[in-house]
C-alpha cells in the first residue's frame, strides 16, 4: 500500500520514550491505496487492522486473534509502520474506504475501532451511569461511541479546553473533584496515568467496572485489597472492531475531523511528533501523498 494519510496516538509518543522495546518505523493509524495486491483491491483506498496473525496458533484458533503468539503489530510490534510512503499488510487485515468517506475521516478508524471495542467487551446501555477519565484524542473517540448508547455519561479532563468541546454535543463533562466516590457502574480510564487511574477507581460502586483504555508508561500502586472487597471487575481494552467505526463515520455519527490540530509532511515528521506531545493537542496527521510522488 501507498500510504497517503497516517495520524500520531498516544502510542506512539510512548514507544519513543521506551514503553516498549520496539526499533523500526512507527505508526499504526493509516489510509493508503493498494498498489501491489489482489486485483479486486488494486486502486482501492484501505484502512488495516494492525495485527497480523498466523491462524495457528492456541489464540488464533479459539477466536483471540489479537492475542496471536506469533503476531506481528504495525508500528509496534516487530513490523515497520505507517510513517513511511510504503506498508505491507496481510490481505485479510484489509477494509476498503467507502467513497462516502475523506482520506482524513478515514485515518480515525483504527482509534475509533478501539474506543467501540468496550462495547464489545461490556455492554452498556441507558440504565447505565459511565464516567469516562480523559478527553484527549481516544477519549474524544469514546465519547462519542458512548454516547450513542444512551447511558448517563460523565467525563472529566484537566484541560477545560477538550471538555468544552464535548460539551457542544451535549455531553456532560465535570470537575474531577465534583466527581463522587461509588455512584458510578463502570468508569473507564483513557488518561495513562494514575491520577486517572484513581478517580476511575474512586468513582465505582462495589461490583463495578473499570476499564482501563491506555497503555501505562509507568508502574502503578493500586490497593489490590480494596479491589477484592469491593468486587472490582478491571477490564483491559485494545484493538476493536473495523466494519462498525467505518459506517459510524460513514453514517456521519461519530465527528472527527474536527479533532485535527494540524497536518506535517513525511519529511517534517520530528516537528509533526512535537506538535503532537503540546498540551492540548488533539491529532495530528502526516500526509503522504506529496513524499515520492
Amino acid at each position: 500500500m501507498r500510504v497517503l494519510r497516517a495520524g500520531i496516538c498516544n502510542t506512539d509518543l510512548e514507544l519513543t520514550g521506551g514503553y516498549y522495546p520496539f526499533t523500526g518505523v512507527l505508526g499504526h493509524e493509516f489510509v493508503g491505496v493498494v498498489e501491489h495486491g489482489p486485483h479486486e483491491l488494486l486502486g482501492e483506498r484501505v484502512v488495516g487492522e494492525i495485527n497480523a496473525v498466523c491462524s495457528q496458533c492456541t489464540h488464533c484458533r479459539h477466536g483471540r486473534r489479537t492475542h496471536c503468539t506469533n503476531r506481528t503489530v504495525l508500528g509496534i510490534v516487530q513490523r515497520d509502520g505507517a510513517f513511511a510512503q510504503y506498508l505491507t499488510l496481510p490481505t485479510e487485515n484489509l477494509h476498503v474506504v467507502p467513497a462516502v468517506l475523506s482520506t482524513d475521516a478515514a485515518t480515525f478508524v483504527e482509534p475509533l475501532a478501539a474506543a467501540l471495542q468496550i462495547q464489545e467487551q461490556k455492554p452498556i446501555g441507558s440504565g447505565d451511569r459511565v464516567l469516562l477519565v480523559g478527553a484527549g484524542k481516544l477519549g474524544q473517540l469514546i465519547a462519542q461511541t458512548l454516547v450513542l448508547t444512551g447511558c448517563d455519561l460523565h467525563v472529566v479532563d484537566r484541560n477545560r479546553a477538550k471538555l468544552e468541546r464535548l460539551e457542544q454535543s451535549g455531553i456532560a463533562t465535570d470537575a474531577a473533584a465534583d466527581v463522587p466516590a461509588g455512584e458510578f457502574d463502570i468508569a473507564v480510564d483513557c488518561t495513562g496515568n494514575a491520577d486517572g487511574f484513581a478517580i476511575a477507581r474512586a468513582a465505582l460502586r462495589p461490583r463495578g467496572t473499570l476499564v482501563l483504555k491506555s497503555t501505562y508508561a509507568g508502574q502503578l500502586n493500586v490497593d489490590a485489597s480494596a479491589l477484592v472487597v469491593d468486587e472490582i471487575i478491571l477490564l483491559g481494552s485494545r484493538c476493536g472492531p473495523f466494519a462498525p467505526a467505518l459506517r459510524l463515520l460513514a453514517e456521519g455519527r461519530v465527528q472527527v475531523e474536527p479533532l485535527i490540530h494540524a497536518r506535517y509532511g513525511l519529511a517534517d515528521g520530528l516537528a509533526a511528533f512535537e506538535r503532537a506531545q503540546q498540551r492540548g493537542i488533539l491529532k495530528v496527521l502526516m500526509t503522504m501523498e506529496s513524499a515520492g510522488g
